[in-house]
């Protein structure tokens, strides 16, 4: 039997805007689609047109989403939050620090699942949210100039039999895990205000993930830390070892079997049983 209105009710774009549109915040708009291609396209074509940023582009159904490898990312309409902020670091901040933005929305989404959905959740470097080993979210940046679009799809009330064949992580919800009728807006408010709460120190540190303490939280929340793991590298190509940590940078450090470290800055990681 399908959903009803009432078990997937609208995201309002008004009560957003007053609770997160705040003087002197982050967020300075936040929009919701009733349909789209891509939240993180329509971001990042707001961002060549000059939007400052605190952009944030929400889409109850998003048709042509894109994840990691230009893999598809669905959802039945009104059944996930599909979500992109356009941020714009500025000048205190190096090119060379922005790969923490993705792994800072995963802390606060990390952060905003336990707190809102009481569902127990982990991250997977670089981009995945897992819950009981399950994909429940995916992260998504995206560079264009001085600005950076990142995107969350993260799937709330999707019900097994509506959850996408994946060929590598299985998929999962938060309603599947075992939340009690989750609700989007508050999840999406607490994923809003941790992100900005962290941008905020992270910015302040001049992109410094050890300084504004990003780094510990990250490695706190980390499920691929102390994992055996092989990690598809974007050039083609892989290596396996032991995951150690992830560094300053938001690199994984791993080391393999005959001892040697190398650190890893993209790629796709599978963790080993």
């Amino acid at each position: 039997m399908g959903y009803t209105e009432l078990d997937r009710p609208p995201l309002s774009a008004r009560a957003l805007n007053r609770a997160l549109v705040v003087p002197g915040g982050l967020w300075s708009r936040i929009e919701v689609r009733e349909e789209t291609g891509s939240t993180n396209a329509d971001a990042a074509a707001s961002a060549a047109a000059g939007e400052p940023e605190g952009l944030v582009v929400v889409a109850e159904s998003q048709i042509a989403g894109r994840g990691r490898r230009d893999r598809q990312w669905v959802s039945p309409p009104r059944a996930g939050l599909t979500v992109s902020m356009l941020l714009r670091p500025g000048p205190g901040v190096p090119p060379s620090a922005f790969g923490w933005l993705p792994l800072m929305a995963g802390v606060a989404l990390v952060e905003a699942v336990a707190r809102v959905a009481e569902v127990e959740a982990a991250l997977k470097w670089p981009n995945d949210l897992l819950v009981d080993e399950r994909k429940c979210a995916g992260i998504l940046a995206e560079v264009s100039g001085d600005a950076v679009v990142v995107g969350v799809g993260l799937n709330v009330s999707t019900r097994a039999d509506e959850l996408p064949e994946t060929t590598g992580v299985p998929a999962t919800s938060l309603l599947v895990a075992g939340a009690d009728k989750p609700d989007r807006s508050p999840l999406l408010r607490a994923l809003l205000r941790g992100t900005a709460r962290w941008y905020e120190g992270w910015r302040e540190a001049g992109g410094d993930a050890e300084m504004c303490g990003l780094l510990a939280a990250y490695q706190r929340h980390c499920a691929t830390i102390g994992r055996r793991v092989r990690v598809l590298l974007p050039g083609g190509g892989e290596r396996s070892g032991e995951a150690l940590s992830v560094d300053r940078d938001g690199q994984l450090v791993i080391r393999t079997e005959e001892g040697a470290e190398f650190r890893v800055s993209a790629g796709d990681v599978l963790h080993v049983r």
